[in-house]
């Protein structure tokens, strides 16, 4: 799957592209080793630290290469990744956090084969996000994102290293103020993807209300360590 987006990538876009990847089996590992000396693409192996650990470890790779920003996609392909030049666009522009959405028309991603309960899920959560940090994206839970420096220094180490992490730093980067643009991205559930389970769904759904709630109380003076 890493290869085929790889080849995908608009590479003259990019100073620079990494492979941040968790220990999930060595025979994975391995190969993805292999295609990353194959595309001569600096390759950070670690131990499982969990998704969000797996993000904020690419991220600080990012920075201490003298990344100026940087765009997180997931490895299997599913996010198109001919749109990474319009969301540098938007950095370069000033944003600090540009969201890949798959909701600017709102019937695309039933048609590119997203199921019936992720699609209900994804609204619902968005819509409640949208009303509490007050952020005018139609998505929050995309898996293409562009971050400049300013934001990953924010958030250095702070928040969950499980998949929660995608949405505590949309919290965190709505707690600092920063500035925040959308692009449209399209998705392809029809070919072999790689998705959070129905269990981590539902956990992770319920996680971010709480989240919400500990964003609500640290913005009247209830602070706690994800917002400082």
């Amino acid at each position: 799957m890493i290869e085929g987006l790889i080849q995908r990538i608009p590479m003259d876009a990019l100073r620079e592209v990494i492979i941040s990847d968790n220990q999930y089996s060595p025979g994975d590992q391995e190969k993805t080793c292999s295609i990353a000396a194959k595309y001569n693409i600096p390759f950070f192996p670690h131990e499982n630290f969990g998704y969000g650990g797996n993000v904020k470890y690419g991220l600080q790779k990012a920075m201490e290469r003298g990344a100026d920003y940087a765009v997180e996609i997931h490895g299997d392909g599913q996010f198109d990744p001919s749109v990474i030049p319009a969301a540098l666009e938007k950095i370069r522009g000033g944003a600090d956090f540009v969201m890949g959405s798959r909701f600017t028309n709102w019937k695309q991603p039933r048609e590119d084969g997203m199921s019936l309960i992720r699609f209900i899920a994804n609204i619902l959560l968005s819509a409640c996000a949208r009303i509490v940090l007050r952020i005018p994206w139609t998505e929050y839970h995309g898996g293409l994102r562009a971050f400049s420096k300013k934001l990953i220094e924010v958030v250095g180490n702070k928040g969950s290293n499980d998949y929660i992490f995608d949405f505590q730093i949309i919290a965190i980067a709505r707690y600092h103020n920063m500035n925040f643009s959308e692009i449209p991205v399209r998705a392809n559930y029809k070919k072999e993807h790689t998705s959070i389970s129905l269990p981590a769904a539902v956990v992770y759904f319920f996680q971010t209300f709480l989240v919400l709630i500990q964003y609500m109380l640290a913005r009247i003076g209830i602070k706690n360590d994800l917002f400082r």
